[in-house]
Order: structure tokens, then sequence, then C-alpha cells
């Protein structure tokens, strides 16, 4: 049974994450249906040419610390190794190019968020609507690191302010994809107090999320991370704040997705250019 210890932070909400680079670049979209078609077919090689530490999960060392590892797969491998694509299951997630300002093609376009669930986790569920602390690590396709916070750095995040449209995505801060990707897995166990400003988390979910850039960054880019990059998250889900109601009116946060399309920044059930979510005055 694995075991982590996570420091006072724990028990407040932070939602922000280092970066050294801090400057976003914008170009003007491209229609959105053709740089899915683009991103599908570099993620589809890449889960035929990558495998995971699955052999690890199914029968853990004992020292295994539960870190999901992603690796090529050697051109002369003969010991069988298994690729990605024998065990990633795909979330269908629609997807409108009204999201990032694309008025020459209007169209909403359904992209795949392709997940493994190395460990489900025994604790609360989650949805889009509530806050995640996670240590994660994310990356490009290239195997090229961007962010990572999984050595000791959980962080708070409260998933739906993720939707927000990628022309106020601000440095640092994981897009609609890591929220989505989040959402399946489970907390750990009921922290321990160590007594000593520490806590003990054991047997949280764990799970690896690759996406395509609709689900990103699309035309964005900062640091390494290119327009148009599909990206690949590892996450462990330590705890989770759920049952949330943002604008403190009643209604939980998750009910003021009053189209039920999992998506909080199209709700605006008095047209008064405030969110649901984040207004208080909309029921």
């Amino acid at each position: 049974m694995n075991r982590f210890v996570v420091l006072l932070a724990f028990v407040g909400v932070l939602a922000s994450c280092s970066d050294d680079d801090n400057s976003i670049t914008i170009e003007p979209p491209r229609a959105l249906s053709e740089v899915l078609a683009e991103n599908e077919a570099e993620i589809q090689e890449y889960l035929s040419t990558h495998y995971y530490n699955y052999m690890d999960f199914q029968d853990p060392p004992e020292d295994f610390d539960y870190k999901v590892e992603v690796k090529e797969i050697p051109e002369d491998d003969t010991t069988g190794i298994k690729p990605l694509a024998e065990f990633v299951e795909a979330l269908e997630i629609d997807v409108p190019s009204s999201h990032f300002l694309i008025e020459e093609k209007e169209e909403t376009v359904t992209h795949k968020l392709y997940y493994v669930i190395a460990r489900q986790g025994v604790g609360d569920a989650i949805t889009v609507a509530d806050s995640a602390f996670v240590r994660y690590q994310g990356q490009l396709l290239s195997g090229d690191v961007f962010d990572d916070s999984r050595v000791n750095s959980p962080i708070w995040f409260n998933l739906p302010s993720l939707q927000a449209s990628a022309t106020s995505l601000f440095s640092g801060t994981p897009a609609r994809g890591f929220a989505e990707g989040a959402s399946l897995l489970k907390g750990g166990s009921e922290p321990v107090d160590n007594g000593d400003g520490t806590f003990t988390v054991e047997d949280y979910g764990v799970g690896l999320f690759i996406f395509p850039s609709g689900l990103g960054y699309y035309n964005s880019s900062q640091s390494i991370i290119g327009a148009y990059s599909p990206m690949v998250f590892m996450i462990d889900l330590l705890a989770v704040k759920g049952e949330t109601d943002h604008d403190g009116d009643g209604t939980l946060t998750i009910d003021e997705d009053t189209n039920g399309d999992g998506y909080f920044y199209n709700d605006d059930a008095d047209d008064d250019g405030l969110v649901d979510y984040l207004d208080a005055d909309s029921n």
C-alpha cells in the first residue's frame, strides 16, 4: 500500500504552479476539425509506439512509488511489450469552435480524451465542478516535460476554472482536458495527521491522460508548448473537495450546468454576461 506525505498546505487551496517562462503567444486559430484530424493522427502514432509501466501496477514491487512512467517501445523489442493502445479508453467531449473564438467556420467537434486508470483510488469521487488536490507531470508527445509537481509539490485546482477559453488561460494552468481527466479518478484514504505538520494519504487515484489541443491550449503557445500541441498528463489525485457551490447561492455548481454538457462557460440563465456557476443571481 503506497503512502504519500504532504505538507500542511493540504488544508489550503492553491491554484497555481511554477513556470519559468510566463509568456503566452496566441496566433489566429485554424479550423477545429482540421486541427483535430492532425492531432488524432499524432496521438494514434504515440499510442502504438509507447507503453507505460503496467506490469508494476499489476504486480507492485515492494518499493513501488505508484508513479506512471511512459516510454517508447524499442524498435528491436522481442519481449512483447504491450503498447498504450491496448490499455487506453476514450472519453468523448464536444468542443464548440466558439471556445477558441473561431468565427470563419462555426462547428462543434467531438474530441477524444484517451485515458488509463492505473489505480482508481479508494476515496471520494469527483466531478468537473469540484476541486482536486493533485500532483502531476505534463509533457508533450515528444516526451519533453513542461511541468512537474510530482516530486513533493501537490496543488489544489479548482476544476471549472480550467475550462475557461484558451484566450484567457494564464501560464502554468492545465487546461480542460486536465480537469476532465482528473474527474475520472477518486481520491485517497482519509488523511492521517502525523503531528508534525504533515499528513499521510494512501491509495490515491493514479491515471494517465492524453488529449488533443482542442482540450488544451489549442492555438496559444507557452514555454515549450507549441500551438496545436496534444498533451500528456500523469495525475495522482490525493484528495477532493466535492459538492462545491462556487457562488454560494445554495445550488451546487454541478447543477448549474443547465444544458448538461459538462461545460460551465456556456450557461448564462439571466443573460447578464456572467456564467451561472459564478452568478449568485442566476436562479
